[in-house]
């Protein structure tokens, strides 16, 4: 799939959510909001990540489709409201094949189809489907700017459960 080597700039505020909606895959974008503190859990270790509040939660699903959305939505909201820790499992770990959906947090990510679901600890890089592969996505005050992003649906919606 053809993909724009510029930066798009989107407007998005902490109360939406931003959605890429592809053929094979779907990521999912909200903004940290004032309370910036999240946990990592890695299998040797717990990592205090300190978000500024136009960094950026992202959440990549390998499907689409209402069901996928509507569970894209509650992992962000589970991991930005009810504080739920992000989760890196190990290298082999059995269930990283099994994950439909994977996120990262911080204030820029970009979207690889060749890591493993779920196991990396720098929150920098976020498995995604091939047609996102490269997607470039950083937090700014007003949204977020996108990089490599593939003809897509763009849709801003409401973040509320």
């Amino acid at each position: 799939m053809e993909k724009s080597a510029l930066y798009k700039d989107i407007l998005l505020k902490e109360s939406e959510m931003l959605l890429l909606r592809g053929t094979a895959g779907t990521v999912a974008i909200v903004k940290v909001g004032p309370r910036g503190q999240f946990f990592l859990e890695t299998e040797k270790e717990e990592i205090v990540l300190g978000l500024e509040p136009h960094d950026l939660i992202i959440a990549s699903a390998f499907s689409v489709g209402e069901i996928i959305e509507k569970g894209l939505k509650c992992v962000l909201f589970m991991i930005r409201e009810i504080r739920s820790p992000l989760i890196v499992l190990s290298k082999n770990h059995p269930a990283s094949p099994r994950l439909p959906i994977v996120v990262s947090a911080g204030k820029k990510s970009v979207l690889s189809c060749n890591i493993v679901p779920g196991t990396h600890p720098n929150q920098d890089v976020l498995c995604g489907s091939n047609e996102f592969d490269n997607l470039e996505v950083t937090g700014t005050p007003e949204g977020v700017k996108i990089k490599n992003i593939p003809l897509c649906e763009v849709v801003r919606v409401n973040f509320n459960i």
